[in-house]
C-alpha cells in the first residue's frame, strides 16, 4: 500500500472519530464490551451488539407502554464500524412511533476508543419495534398519555 492511499485512510478514520453525539436522543446505556464478547477476529461479536441495542431500544418504550412489552421487529440493523474490547460505547434512543399497541425507536450506537477517549465514532444504528403485551402474552392497547 502507498503512503499516500495509508495517509489518506488515516485522515478518513481520524474525521470519523470527530463526530458529534446527538441531541435529539436520550442517552439510555453505556456498556465497556469485555474480551469474552469477541468473535474469532478479535472484534466484538455482532449478536452481543444487537443484545445490547435491544435493552437499550427498550428502555424509552417502557415509559409509554406501563407494563409488559415483547421486541417484535428488528427494521433496521446497520453495522458501520466494528466494536472493539475496551471501547466506551454510549446507546442512544428516541421514540419514532407511536401506534395503538406498538412503539418503534430509532437507536444509535457510538463508541469512545479506549485509546481516543473524549472522540466519538457511530458504530451501529437500529430500528426496532416492541409491542406492549398482556400476562398472556397477547397485544394489548398502549395507554394515552
Amino acid at each position: 500500500m502507498s503512503s499516500e492511499s495509508s495517509a489518506s485512510r488515516d485522515i478518513h478514520a481520524e474525521d470519523a472519530l470527530n463526530v458529534q453525539l446527538p441531541t435529539d436522543k436520550e442517552l439510555v446505556l453505556k456498556v465497556i464490551p469485555m474480551p469474552a464478547d469477541c468473535n474469532a477476529n478479535g472484534d466484538i461479536f455482532g449478536g452481543w451488539v444487537m443484545a445490547q441495542v435491544d435493552l437499550a431500544g427498550s428502555v424509552v418504550p417502557a415509559r409509554h407502554v406501563d407494563g409488559r412489552m415483547a421486541t417484535v421487529a428488528v427494521n433496521q440493523f446497520i453495522f458501520k464500524q466494528p466494536v472493539r474490547v475496551g471501547d466506551i460505547l454510549s446507546f442512544f434512543s428516541c421514540v419514532t412511533r407511536i401506534g395503538t399497541t406498538s412503539i418503534t425507536v430509532q437507536v444509535e450506537v457510538y463508541a469512545e476508543r479506549f485509546r481516543a477517549q473524549g472522540r466519538y465514532i457511530k458504530v451501529t444504528e437500529a430500528s426496532l419495534t416492541y409491542v406492549a403485551i398482556d400476562d398472556f402474552g397477547k397485544p394489548r392497547k398502549i395507554p394515552k398519555n
